[in-house]
């Protein structure tokens, strides 16, 4: 098995050739290119199984190489290194069926775990691969090799349908029962579970209790189900092979059906997506189709949306008003703000001009009001919207117009609570003066203090002043005396020992600092308490 390291930084691939014991992992041959031309070379030249690439390099992005690698039909497994936490790149790499994404800097011992199971799923797709060839596995899994057939072509079609020649030349090698005539017709099914359910805590019971729905529903003697398959997290798609003409109104009442039982039973919304029936020849661009639809349209829950219907006014984005919006946050109307916008998705939506690029450029506007916002109160708001529900809820914002509203609630309910909390000097100030007593042996700067109250260093300082008379760093240093005169008096400890632990490194200026509070110095202290005693 070979690996194939591109990068255009050459210290990022030396240390990946250096630092990973690629013999225990059963690698053989390392190559590596600083760029996508070098590496589409070596691609022509040897046999790779395994590529990890970074994605923003100079010369073409490890994106559009692993696009090229999926249009030559190359059977690799892509892990993707970069700099950026960018929800674009990573909803691209999954799109293109990359095997991880992993964000530098490179944490070796974590990435090699990845790669272990990387080299797995290589070797399990080389032996089924090798399996189907043969014909070994046909009776016992032709299920298997139908749903091989139906995930490489729907996985084709994201980026270069698959020709009609190609189509036929696998089904022939495979010995599918399709014939050039059979009308298929691809359904994409949107999945959000409820928060708490079984969809979010278990997905394997969730997904397994999900596909025996979806067998029981979508039962006719006008149809059958050739596959049933997630080619995304939460992207279920079904083809359908018609034995009549497709009906577009017993669709619409499958797909109403399911939502109705999702709804209670899954604990799930539901937004269904009905691609266009054709014939083998032209199956895989009626399925790309589909997913351009599913990409590009802002979708709506517990809705049923038909390729055939769907069109975008491109009329580009129109903000709302956003002086007015900013004006409402000034008043802490938050209330207002959130229907206001609300009331602007509802009826961008209604006009069919809101895809998911114009959402996007509505979320950058929200987020720059807030932060705008919390800036002039003195918070620094990149402080305090960081952790995993925060990075969650802006992911998803875009996949629907209630999670941008649920993202939207969040950012601005947040905002509101902490600028409260931030107008009573003296709550923060008691958090400030309880962080010092507790870590007056750590590195107390003005910076580090105000980003535990998520505030702008200058501000905290004039508050923190204004509240209690004495400035931020006086207070620190009285603080840390204080508990140097208590460790003098009540422990043996040697001189420097006590300087360390009350956070100063150089004892000649902790001696100064302590002389000008106590007019001895920290040694004359400790003898005068010690012939006291």
């Amino acid at each position: 098995m070979n690996v194939l390291l591109v990068d255009d930084d050459y210290f990022v691939v030396s240390a990946l050739e250096q630092k990973i014991d690629w013999k225990s992992l059963g690698i053989e041959n390392i190559y590596t290119a600083n760029n996508v031309a070098q590496a589409r070379e070596i691609f022509k030249k040897h046999a790779v199984q395994i590529l990890i690439s970074d994605i923003e390099m100079p010369q073409g992005s490890g994106l559009e190489l692993l696009a090229w690698i999926r249009g030559e039909n190359y059977s690799v497994q892509a892990i993707f290194l970069t700099n950026y936490a960018d929800f674009n790149y990573a909803q691209k790499a999954i799109e293109l069926q990359s095997f991880e994404y992993f964000l530098k800097p490179i944490e070796f011992d974590k990435l090699m775990l990845i790669i272990q199971k990387a080299v797995t799923r290589a070797k399990e797709d080389k032996q089924n691969e090798k399996s189907i060839q043969e014909g070994t596995l046909w009776q016992k899994n032709q299920p298997k090799i139908v749903e091989h057939f139906w995930r490489k072509l729907i996985n084709s079609s994201t980026s270069y349908p698959m020709k009609s020649s190609a189509i036929l030349n696998f089904i022939e090698d495979n010995n599918l029962s399709y014939q050039p005539f059979d009308i298929f017709q691809p359904l994409l099914f949107n999945i959000f579970p409820y928060a708490g359910s079984m969809g979010k805590e278990e997905k394997g019971l969730f997904d397994y209790a999900l596909i025996n729905v979806m067998h029981e529903l979508f039962q006719s003697p006008y149809f059958s189900i050739e596959t049933l398959l997630e080619y995304k997290e939460y992207n279920w798609i079904v083809i359908f092979k018609w034995d009549h003409s497709p009906d577009s109104q017993m669709l619409e009442e499958l797909c109403s059906s399911f939502i109705l039982k999702a709804n209670p039973y899954l604990k799930c919304d539901v937004c269904c997506n009905v691609g266009l029936s054709r014939g083998l020849e032209g199956i895989s661009l009626i399925i790309k189709q589909l997913l351009t639809m599913n990409e590009e349209m802002t979708k709506s829950r517990n809705q049923t949306f038909f390729v055939e219907y769907y069109h975008q006014n491109q009329v580009g984005y129109i903000p709302p008003n956003l002086a007015h919006l900013e004006e409402l946050l000034n008043q802490n109307k938050s209330t207002a703000f959130l229907q206001e916008t609300t009331q602007y998705l509802s009826d961008m939506l209604y006009r069919n001009t809101l895809g998911t690029s114009s959402l996007s450029l509505f979320r950058l506007d929200m987020v720059q009001l807030v932060y705008s916002f919390l800036k002039n109160k003195g918070i620094q708001a990149h402080k305090l919207y960081t952790g995993k529900t925060n990075d969650q809820l802006f992911m998803h914002s875009l996949y629907s117009i209630e999670d941008m509203e649920e993202y939207l609630t969040y950012l601005v309910n947040t905002a509101m609570e902490y600028r409260n909390f931030a107008e009573q000097p003296k709550s923060v100030v008691d958090e400030i003066k309880q962080y010092i007593h507790s870590h007056y042996g750590d590195d107390l700067t003005r910076n580090n203090l105000a980003e535990i109250v998520y505030l702008h260093p200058d501000y905290l300082a004039r508050l923190f002043k204004k509240e209690t008379g004495i400035s931020l760093g006086n207070y620190v240093i009285q603080v840390r005396i204080s508990a140097a005169k208590h460790l003098l008096k009540t422990t043996h400890l040697p001189l420097f020992t006590i300087t360390t632990k009350v956070g100063y490194s150089n004892y000649s200026y902790f001696s100064k600092l302590f002389k000008e509070d106590v007019g001895c110095t920290p040694n004359e202290y400790k003898k005068d308490f010690t012939d006291i005693k």
